[in-house]
């Protein structure tokens, strides 16, 4: 579903952060080349293993500035698996690179 050998970067605002089994989901609005915001959705683990490395359900609050790094979806729609993430404060999160 995902294409692994390839990396999308978002930046824009949080919508939403769904701290739920069996994934997490981060929601993002993105403004794309058009100028018009796409919300993206992206997933993540599994919360218990998001836990054990620090994450917490307020990790990402709506309204929140962030760049997301993920593998996008190999049919082209606006979601992605998480690879890492750089909060607003600089702080990373994941694999960001």
């Amino acid at each position: 579903m995902f294409d692994r050998e390839q990396t999308v970067e978002l930046s824009g605002v949080i919508v939403e952060f769904q701290w739920t089994s069996p994934h997490v989901w981060i929601q993002i609005n993105v403004e794309n080349e058009s100028g018009e915001v796409v919300e993206w959705s992206v997933e993540g683990s599994v919360p218990n293993r998001l836990y054990r490395a620090g994450w917490r359900p307020t990790t990402f609050r709506p309204g929140d500035r962030v760049t997301i790094q993920g593998a996008p979806m190999r049919n082209g729609a606006p979601a992605a698996l998480f690879i890492g993430a750089r909060l607003a404060d600089g702080s990373t999160l994941g694999r960001f690179e």
